[in-house]
Protein backbone atom coordinates (compact mmCIF):
# COMPACT_ATOMS: atom_id res chain seq x y z
CA UNK A 1 0.00 0.00 0.00
CA UNK A 2 2.92 2.33 0.72
CA UNK A 3 4.09 1.89 -2.87
CA UNK A 4 0.86 3.27 -4.36
CA UNK A 5 -1.27 5.10 -1.79
CA UNK A 6 1.71 6.36 0.21
CA UNK A 7 4.09 7.10 -2.65
CA UNK A 8 3.72 10.89 -2.38
CA UNK A 9 3.56 11.33 1.39
CA UNK A 10 6.05 10.90 4.21
CA UNK A 11 3.95 8.49 6.30
CA UNK A 12 0.97 6.34 5.34
CA UNK A 13 -1.13 4.31 7.75
CA UNK A 14 -4.50 2.69 8.12
CA UNK A 15 -6.67 2.13 11.16
CA UNK A 16 -10.04 0.63 12.00
CA UNK A 17 -12.42 1.63 14.77
CA UNK A 18 -15.38 -0.43 15.97
CA UNK A 19 -17.63 1.68 18.22
CA UNK A 20 -20.00 -0.03 20.63
CA UNK A 21 -23.21 0.98 22.38
CA UNK A 22 -22.36 -0.83 25.60
CA UNK A 23 -19.02 -0.75 27.40
CA UNK A 24 -16.65 -3.67 27.10
CA UNK A 25 -15.80 -5.59 30.24
CA UNK A 26 -12.02 -5.18 30.23
CA UNK A 27 -11.38 -7.91 32.76
CA UNK A 28 -7.97 -9.53 33.02
CA UNK A 29 -8.97 -12.94 31.67
CA UNK A 30 -11.03 -11.53 28.81
CA UNK A 31 -8.28 -9.20 27.59
CA UNK A 32 -5.46 -11.72 27.90
CA UNK A 33 -7.37 -14.44 26.07
CA UNK A 34 -8.18 -12.09 23.20
CA UNK A 35 -4.66 -10.69 22.93
CA UNK A 36 -3.14 -14.18 23.14
CA UNK A 37 -5.38 -15.35 20.30
CA UNK A 38 -4.18 -12.51 18.07
CA UNK A 39 -0.57 -13.17 19.06
CA UNK A 40 -0.83 -16.73 17.76
CA UNK A 41 -1.18 -15.23 14.29
CA UNK A 42 1.18 -12.30 14.89
CA UNK A 43 3.84 -13.25 17.47
CA UNK A 44 5.61 -9.90 17.05
CA UNK A 45 2.70 -8.21 18.87
CA UNK A 46 4.49 -8.64 22.16
CA UNK A 47 4.29 -5.33 24.01
CA UNK A 48 1.25 -4.66 26.18
CA UNK A 49 0.66 -1.43 28.05
CA UNK A 50 -2.09 0.56 29.73
CA UNK A 51 -2.82 4.08 28.54
CA UNK A 52 -3.59 6.97 30.86
CA UNK A 53 -7.22 6.91 29.68
CA UNK A 54 -7.54 3.26 30.74
CA UNK A 55 -7.23 1.77 27.26
CA UNK A 56 -5.19 -1.42 26.86
CA UNK A 57 -2.76 -1.62 23.96
CA UNK A 58 -0.99 -4.55 22.33
CA UNK A 59 1.67 -3.41 19.86
CA UNK A 60 4.83 -4.28 18.01
CA UNK A 61 6.82 -1.13 18.75
CA UNK A 62 6.60 2.37 20.14
CA UNK A 63 3.63 3.89 18.23
CA UNK A 64 5.17 7.34 18.53
CA UNK A 65 8.19 6.29 16.50
CA UNK A 66 8.44 7.54 12.93
CA UNK A 67 11.02 5.21 11.42
CA UNK A 68 8.98 4.33 8.35
CA UNK A 69 8.86 0.65 9.33
CA UNK A 70 5.65 -1.36 9.23
CA UNK A 71 4.05 -2.06 12.59
CA UNK A 72 0.69 -3.13 13.96
CA UNK A 73 -1.28 -2.34 17.10
CA UNK A 74 -4.59 -3.08 18.84
CA UNK A 75 -6.32 -1.00 21.50
CA UNK A 76 -9.27 -1.95 23.67
CA UNK A 77 -11.32 0.81 25.26
CA UNK A 78 -14.60 0.64 27.19
CA UNK A 79 -16.58 1.80 24.17
CA UNK A 80 -14.48 0.72 21.22
CA UNK A 81 -12.06 -1.72 19.64
CA UNK A 82 -9.33 -0.02 17.61
CA UNK A 83 -6.45 -1.38 15.57
CA UNK A 84 -4.09 -0.10 12.95
CA UNK A 85 -1.21 -0.77 10.62
CA UNK A 86 1.52 1.81 10.10
CA UNK A 87 3.10 1.61 6.61
CA UNK A 88 1.28 -1.62 5.62
CA UNK A 89 3.25 -3.43 2.91
CA UNK A 90 0.12 -4.37 0.96
CA UNK A 91 -3.64 -4.14 1.02
CA UNK A 92 -3.87 -7.92 1.30
CA UNK A 93 -1.68 -7.96 4.42
CA UNK A 94 -3.71 -5.21 6.11
CA UNK A 95 -6.97 -6.97 5.27
CA UNK A 96 -5.69 -10.28 6.63
CA UNK A 97 -4.69 -8.57 9.87
CA UNK A 98 -8.12 -6.92 10.16
CA UNK A 99 -9.90 -10.20 9.45
CA UNK A 100 -7.98 -11.94 12.24
CA UNK A 101 -9.11 -9.34 14.77
CA UNK A 102 -12.69 -8.94 13.63
CA UNK A 103 -13.33 -12.68 13.33
CA UNK A 104 -12.13 -13.26 16.89
CA UNK A 105 -13.48 -10.15 18.63
CA UNK A 106 -17.18 -11.17 18.83
CA UNK A 107 -16.39 -14.43 20.62
CA UNK A 108 -13.59 -13.31 22.93
CA UNK A 109 -15.09 -9.92 23.79
CA UNK A 110 -18.73 -11.11 23.83
CA UNK A 111 -19.97 -8.75 21.13
CA UNK A 112 -23.51 -8.87 19.80
CA UNK A 113 -24.85 -7.41 16.58
CA UNK A 114 -27.16 -5.30 18.76
CA UNK A 115 -24.13 -3.83 20.51
CA UNK A 116 -22.40 -2.45 17.40
CA UNK A 117 -22.85 1.24 16.67
CA UNK A 118 -20.61 1.67 13.65
CA UNK A 119 -17.42 0.48 12.01
CA UNK A 120 -15.02 2.80 10.25
CA UNK A 121 -11.79 2.45 8.29
CA UNK A 122 -9.36 5.36 8.18
CA UNK A 123 -6.58 6.05 5.70
CA UNK A 124 -4.02 8.58 6.90
CA UNK A 125 -1.50 10.47 4.78
CA UNK A 126 1.13 12.59 6.57
CA UNK A 127 3.31 15.20 4.88
CA UNK A 128 6.11 16.94 6.77
CA UNK A 129 6.17 20.71 6.24
CA UNK A 130 7.99 23.45 8.14
CA UNK A 131 5.76 26.36 7.27
CA UNK A 132 2.25 27.72 7.62
CA UNK A 133 0.05 24.69 6.93
CA UNK A 134 -3.14 26.74 6.69
CA UNK A 135 -1.65 29.14 4.15
CA UNK A 136 -0.34 26.20 2.13
CA UNK A 137 -3.77 24.55 2.04
CA UNK A 138 -5.49 27.81 1.13
CA UNK A 139 -3.05 28.54 -1.71
CA UNK A 140 -3.22 24.96 -3.00
CA UNK A 141 -6.99 24.57 -3.14
CA UNK A 142 -8.68 27.96 -2.88
CA UNK A 143 -6.78 30.44 -5.07
CA UNK A 144 -9.53 30.36 -7.72
CA UNK A 145 -12.34 29.77 -5.25
CA UNK A 146 -14.71 32.43 -3.87
CA UNK A 147 -13.23 31.73 -0.42
CA UNK A 148 -9.92 33.18 -1.65
CA UNK A 149 -11.11 36.73 -1.10
CA UNK A 150 -11.32 35.96 2.63
CA UNK A 151 -8.49 33.46 3.10
CA UNK A 152 -5.96 35.22 0.87
CA UNK A 153 -7.37 38.73 0.46
CA UNK A 154 -5.72 42.04 1.32
CA UNK A 155 -7.05 41.91 4.87
CA UNK A 156 -5.49 38.46 5.48
CA UNK A 157 -2.10 39.21 7.02
CA UNK A 158 -1.82 35.48 7.77
CA UNK A 159 -4.09 32.50 7.17
CA UNK A 160 -4.40 30.74 10.52
CA UNK A 161 -7.20 28.23 10.07
CA UNK A 162 -7.87 26.42 6.81
CA UNK A 163 -8.69 22.78 7.51
CA UNK A 164 -11.36 21.67 5.07
CA UNK A 165 -13.61 18.77 6.05
CA UNK A 166 -16.27 17.15 3.86
CA UNK A 167 -18.70 14.27 4.20
CA UNK A 168 -20.80 12.33 1.71
CA UNK A 169 -23.20 9.41 1.92
CA UNK A 170 -22.51 6.43 -0.32
CA UNK A 171 -25.99 4.91 0.01
CA UNK A 172 -29.54 6.23 -0.08
CA UNK A 173 -30.16 5.09 3.48
CA UNK A 174 -27.06 7.01 4.67
CA UNK A 175 -25.75 3.92 6.48
CA UNK A 176 -22.43 4.06 4.61
CA UNK A 177 -20.57 7.37 4.57
CA UNK A 178 -17.20 8.83 3.63
CA UNK A 179 -15.36 11.79 5.13
CA UNK A 180 -12.34 13.72 3.93
CA UNK A 181 -10.37 16.00 6.26
CA UNK A 182 -7.19 18.04 5.90
CA UNK A 183 -5.63 18.79 9.28
CA UNK A 184 -2.75 21.24 9.78
CA UNK A 185 -0.75 21.67 12.96
CA UNK A 186 0.73 25.14 12.66
CA UNK A 187 0.46 27.19 15.86
CA UNK A 188 -0.24 30.91 16.16
CA UNK A 189 3.14 31.27 17.87
CA UNK A 190 4.89 29.90 14.78
CA UNK A 191 2.93 32.23 12.52
CA UNK A 192 3.65 35.23 14.73
CA UNK A 193 7.40 34.56 15.01
CA UNK A 194 7.96 33.12 11.55
CA UNK A 195 9.88 30.23 13.13
CA UNK A 196 8.35 26.98 11.92
CA UNK A 197 9.20 23.46 13.05
CA UNK A 198 8.72 20.35 10.97
CA UNK A 199 5.07 19.42 11.56
CA UNK A 200 2.78 16.79 10.10
CA UNK A 201 0.13 18.04 7.69
CA UNK A 202 -2.39 15.20 7.57
CA UNK A 203 -5.05 14.08 5.12
CA UNK A 204 -7.63 11.65 6.48
CA UNK A 205 -10.10 9.58 4.48
CA UNK A 206 -12.69 7.82 6.65
CA UNK A 207 -15.30 5.35 5.39
CA UNK A 208 -17.95 4.40 7.93
CA UNK A 209 -20.87 2.00 8.15
CA UNK A 210 -23.65 2.23 10.73
CA UNK A 211 -25.42 -0.88 12.00
CA UNK A 212 -29.18 -1.46 12.20
CA UNK A 213 -30.06 -0.66 8.57
CA UNK A 214 -30.71 -4.22 7.45
CA UNK A 215 -29.99 -7.84 8.32
CA UNK A 216 -27.02 -8.61 10.60
CA UNK A 217 -23.66 -8.37 8.86
CA UNK A 218 -20.46 -10.23 9.60
CA UNK A 219 -17.85 -7.80 10.93
CA UNK A 220 -15.00 -9.13 8.79
CA UNK A 221 -17.17 -8.96 5.66
CA UNK A 222 -18.27 -5.41 6.52
CA UNK A 223 -14.63 -4.40 6.89
CA UNK A 224 -13.73 -5.89 3.51
CA UNK A 225 -16.58 -3.96 1.88
CA UNK A 226 -15.47 -0.70 3.50
CA UNK A 227 -11.86 -1.33 2.53
CA UNK A 228 -12.89 -1.84 -1.10
CA UNK A 229 -14.75 1.47 -1.10
CA UNK A 230 -12.04 3.30 0.81
CA UNK A 231 -9.18 2.18 -1.38
CA UNK A 232 -11.13 3.03 -4.51
CA UNK A 233 -11.83 6.56 -3.20
CA UNK A 234 -8.22 6.93 -2.10
CA UNK A 235 -6.82 5.92 -5.49
CA UNK A 236 -9.31 7.83 -7.65
CA UNK A 237 -9.98 10.92 -5.54
CA UNK A 238 -7.91 11.53 -2.43
CA UNK A 239 -4.37 10.82 -3.62
CA UNK A 240 -4.52 12.56 -7.02
CA UNK A 241 -6.75 15.47 -5.99
CA UNK A 242 -5.60 16.19 -2.42
CA UNK A 243 -2.40 14.41 -1.36
CA UNK A 244 -0.40 14.90 -4.56
CA UNK A 245 -1.20 18.62 -4.93
CA UNK A 246 -0.14 19.21 -1.32
CA UNK A 247 3.07 17.23 -1.84
CA UNK A 248 3.87 19.20 -4.98
CA UNK A 249 3.14 22.49 -3.19
CA UNK A 250 5.49 21.56 -0.36
CA UNK A 251 8.20 20.51 -2.80
CA UNK A 252 7.93 23.85 -4.60
CA UNK A 253 8.51 25.85 -1.39
CA UNK A 254 12.08 27.00 -0.74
Amino acid sequence: MKANLGAHCDDFYTSCRLFLKLDLTLERETVLHFFDRIRREYPSLGRMRRREDGGLVLEEADPEGRDGQSRRWIRLEPGAVRFGYFAPPSSAEYRRYAATILENAPHHLTLSDLDIDYLEVVYGFDLVYAGNHDRLVAETFYVDHPFASFLLGQEAVHTIDCQPSFGITLTGSCDTQAYLEVKGRTTSYEVRTGEFDDQLLSVYLTVRRYWGFGPPTDLAKAFQDLAEVGEDLAVKRVVPLVVNPLAHAIASRP
